[in-house]
C-alpha cells in the first residue's frame, strides 16, 4: 500500500509539472514581446562598409537594417562582402545611414530593413490615421497613390505579424505605390504602439481581425470600392479570419501573404522541435489554449479554435485569388501548410517559393523578384 501511494504521489507531481510546462510554453505562444534589447555588436566600419560580429542574422543573405541608440539612430546594410567564422566576423556593404551616428558598439538587428515612417523610410506622402475600434484607436498610416499613376478604387489593407511593427510592411508600398494602390498599413491590439487588452494577451488571428476588420470599415468609408488584404506570418492567420468571418469579406479582391501562419498547429510543433519541447507537453499546450478552463492559466479571453486557424483543413473555403510567398527556408514559420494549400486549391492559389531567406526575408533577399511577382499577381486581378 504504501509503494502504490508513493507511486500515485510521484504520478500526481508529475502530472502537476507537466501540465506547468505545457501552460509555460501556451503561454509564450501568445505574450506580445515587450522588451527589444540590442542584439548584434558593430566591430567597425568603413566608408561603405560595416563590421559586425557573426551571427545567424548577420551572416544572412539579402539586405537588412540595425537600429542605433536604443532606435534613435539606424542604418541599412547590403551583402555580405566577407564571413571570416574563424575572426567571427562579418563585413556587410554600408547602403546609407538614415539617422544617429554609426560607430562601434551594440545595436538591434532589423530585419524590416527600412525603418521610420513611409516619408522618412521611402520618401513618401502619408497621412496619420486612428482607426476607432471597441478597445480604442489603433494607429495607421494612409499612403495615396502615385499622383501620376490612374488611382485604383481598391485599397490595400496592409499587416504585420506577430511581435512586429507596421514597419515590416513598408517593404511593399513602393511597388504597390507604383501599380496606383491607395495603402492602409495598420495595427491591432497589443501592438507596442496600439491599445492592450485587459489580458495583454494575442489571439493568433482570433481576436485581432477585428482591429483590421475596422480599418477595412474605414477604407470603405473613404471610398474603396473593394480590399486587397496583405499579411505577413501572423498577419496571415489574421487577415484570413477576416476574410472568413468579416461582413465586409464581399470587398476582398485578393490576398496576399508572406511567410503566413497557415496552420498554427504546425507552426506549434515546429516550435516545440526547435526548442526541445517533448512532444507530449507540445500536444498538451494546444489542448491548454483551446480548453475553455485552461485559457485562464495562459491569459486569454477566450479558448482558441486550432481548426478554425488552419487553412490547410479549410482550404474549400477560399473563394478569392491568394498569392503566396514563402521561403523553403524559413526556420520559423514552416513553407509545408504554403505548399500544401497550393496543392489543395491550384485554381486560386499561386504558390511562389524562394531559397535561402528566413522568416519574412523573402523581399529582403530578392526585392526586384519579390515585386515582381506581386505586381504581376495584382495585374491580372
Amino acid at each position: 500500500m504504501r509503494s502504490a501511494a508513493v507511486f500515485a504521489g510521484a504520478a500526481l507531481i508529475a502530472g502537476v509539472a507537466a501540465s506547468a510546462a505545457a501552460t509555460y510554453f501556451a503561454r509564450l505562444v501568445v505574450s506580445p514581446r515587450r522588451s527589444r534589447p540590442d542584439d548584434v555588436e558593430i566591430l567597425g566600419y568603413g566608408t561603405d562598409t560595416v563590421i559586425l560580429r557573426s551571427g545567424a542574422d548577420t551572416a544572412a543573405p539579402g539586405r537588412f537594417g540595425v537600429w542605433l541608440d536604443g532606435g534613435r539612430g539606424h542604418v541599412r546594410l547590403g551583402p555580405v562582402v566577407d564571413h571570416d567564422p574563424y575572426a567571427g566576423t562579418v563585413t556587410r556593404t554600408l547602403l546609407g545611414v538614415d539617422s544617429g551616428t554609426l560607430r562601434a558598439g551594440p545595436g538591434r538587428w532589423n530585419q524590416y530593413y527600412y525603418a521610420g515612417t513611409p516619408k522618412t523610410a521611402l520618401g513618401l506622402t502619408y497621412h496619420d490615421v486612428g482607426v476607432p475600434t471597441t478597445i480604442g484607436p489603433m494607429p495607421a498610416w494612409y499612403v495615396p497613390p502615385h499622383p501620376d499613376v490612374p488611382a485604383r478604387d481598391t485599397w490595400v489593407i496592409l499587416v504585420h505579424g506577430r511581435g512586429a511593427t507596421r514597419e515590416e510592411c513598408l517593404r511593399a508600398l513602393p511597388v504597390l505605390h507604383r501599380l496606383g494602390f491607395p495603402t492602409l498599413t495598420v495595427s491591432y491590439r497589443n501592438d507596442a504602439e496600439a491599445e492592450e487588452v485587459p489580458t495583454g494577451r494575442y489571439h493568433l488571428g482570433e481576436a485581432e481581425w477585428r482591429d483590421v476588420q475596422e480599418a477595412a470599415a474605414h477604407a470603405v468609408r473613404q471610398g474603396a470600392q473593394g480590399l486587397i488584404l496583405f499579411g505577413w506570418s501572423m498577419g496571415g492567420a489574421i487577415t484570413l479570419q477576416l476574410l472568413a468571418r468579416s461582413p465586409l469579406a464581399d470587398r476582398v479582391r485578393a490576398v496576399v501573404l508572406d511567410a503566413p501562419v497557415l496552420d498554427w498547429r504546425d507552426v506549434l510543433r515546429h516550435q516545440a522541435r526547435m526548442n526541445r519541447v517533448p512532444t507530449p507537453l507540445g500536444r498538451l499546450s494546444e489542448s491548454v489554449l483551446e480548453h475553455r478552463h485552461g485559457r485562464r492559466l495562459v491569459g486569454i479571453e477566450t479558448p482558441l479554435s486550432l481548426d478554425r486557424l488552419d487553412w490547410v483543413g479549410r482550404a474549400a473555403e477560399l473563394s478569392v485569388p491568394v498569392l503566396v510567398l514563402h521561403s523553403e527556408d524559413d526556420e520559423y514559420v514552416p513553407v509545408g501548410p504554403s505548399r500544401a494549400l497550393a496543392r489543395a486549391r491550384p485554381e486560386i492559389v499561386t504558390f511562389v517559393p524562394s531559397f535561402g531567406a528566413r522568416h519574412t526575408q523573402e523581399w529582403n533577399l530578392d526585392p526586384q523578384s519579390w515585386e515582381t511577382a506581386v505586381a504581376r499577381f495584382l495585374l491580372e486581378l
